[in-house]
């Protein structure tokens, strides 16, 4: 029989209260399930010039999540390839403005700016981490996944994802 971490806190996205973050703390296992958004450095780029700018988000970020991901192919049969995280600084300069426009999860992997992690705590939201290198294991928890927005960006598109007990870890709340 294979050994099995018993998550802290499961967490359904979007969040419909900032409650269920404040009793996670450092370390903790969650379980996510439901909807979550995709977005890379260029998407990224984009919804902060969008903001900036005063238009319409082609996302809702509030109460949201983002997976700093771009999936790669899925085989034939599948939903998606392999849906390893990407390095979360990359998104550092941007995250701050996601974060003031109502976005409360960020998943990706490796450590935050002392920046980000003020306004996570300013913002009353959470970073999580997942494992880098399983890929294909976390693949396996997406049940949907869409293009939403910025199509020509390819495997670096905006993508809805519906997932089922995606795990992550807590390295930064509030």
């Amino acid at each position: 029989m294979t050994p099995r971490i018993v998550p802290s806190k499961k967490l359904v996205l979007p969040l419909s209260s900032t409650k269920e973050l404040s009793e996670l703390r450092y370390g903790d296992y969650v379980e996510l399930t439901g909807t979550i958004y995709t977005a890379r450095d260029v998407a990224h780029e984009r919804l902060f010039r969008i903001i900036k700018e005063g238009k319409d988000l082609p996302i809702p970020l509030l109460n949201q999540a983002i997976y700093y991901l771009g999936p790669s192919p899925a085989r034939p049969g599948e939903i998606s390839g392999a849906a390893g995280p990407t390095t979360s600084a990359r998104m550092d300069k941007y995250t701050p403005a996601l974060l003031d426009a109502g976005l409360k999860v960020m998943i990706g992997k490796g450590g935050r700016s002392e920046l980000v992690s003020n306004s996570i705590k300013e913002h009353k939201a959470v970073y999580l981490v997942t494992v880098g290198g399983a890929g294909a294991y976390l693949a396996k928890c997406i049940t949907s996944l869409e293009v939403i927005a910025f199509p020509e960006l390819g495997p670096e598109a905006i993508y809805k994802l519906e997932i089922m007990n995606f795990p992550a870890f807590v390295k930064t709340v509030w």
